[in-house]
């Protein structure tokens, strides 16, 4: 079977536009392939499955709360993949370290997983299909213009940035890839 497909279009760029801000990393680089530490383990795949470090800067003053996401629009599927969702991370909050993403005990008071396309509240790693060339994944932060987004746990990632679509002031955006 065949997954030949055309690349799937930049999806912020879908999306009302809104202003960006800054987000850097020491672990990952726009453009550039992922390391080992930021790949799935498991299915024949043998990565770290931790999620990178990230900060941000210049994000618009009236920001009251972030969310930080993981997609991958080049899946084979007709909705992509989310490997990350972290929701209402306080305004204060202006990075996570390497491997925050393991589950809510490192994230700040009152920030969550929601459930990842893998079915996890955690960082999913990268884990395109074999030969299927190169992925991008789209690790954004939203400036979110309420403390809390409103959703719960059991809220699914794609209800997330439907949410996301009313609330985001900003957005901070670094795409590396990843091909197996």
């Amino acid at each position: 079977m065949s997954l030949q497909r055309p690349k799937a279009a930049d999806p912020y760029s879908q999306l009302p536009p809104v202003p960006s801000f800054t987000v850097v990393s020491d672990d990952i680089t726009d453009g550039r392939e992922l390391a080992v530490d930021h790949i799935f383990s498991g299915g024949g795949q043998h990565g770290g499955n931790q999620s990178p470090h990230l900060s941000w800067s210049g994000f618009p003053i009236q920001t009251k709360s972030f969310v930080v996401s993981c997609f991958d629009p080049d899946a084979p599927t007709p909705s992509g993949f989310w490997h990350w969702t972290v929701i209402d991370l306080p305004f204060s909050t202006t990075d996570l370290n390497r491997g925050v993403g393991s589950g809510d005990r490192g994230l700040p008071h009152g920030a969550f997983h929601v459930r990842n396309d893998m079915g996890t509240a955690d960082y999913a790693g990268a884990a395109p299909p074999q030969g299927d060339g190169e992925h991008r994944y789209y690790f954004v932060v939203h400036a979110v213009d309420t403390p809390t987004l409103g959703v719960d746990r059991t809220t699914t990632p794609a209800a997330v940035a439907f949410n996301l679509a009313f609330h985001t002031l900003a957005r901070a955006i670094i795409v590396p890839t990843y091909q197996r």
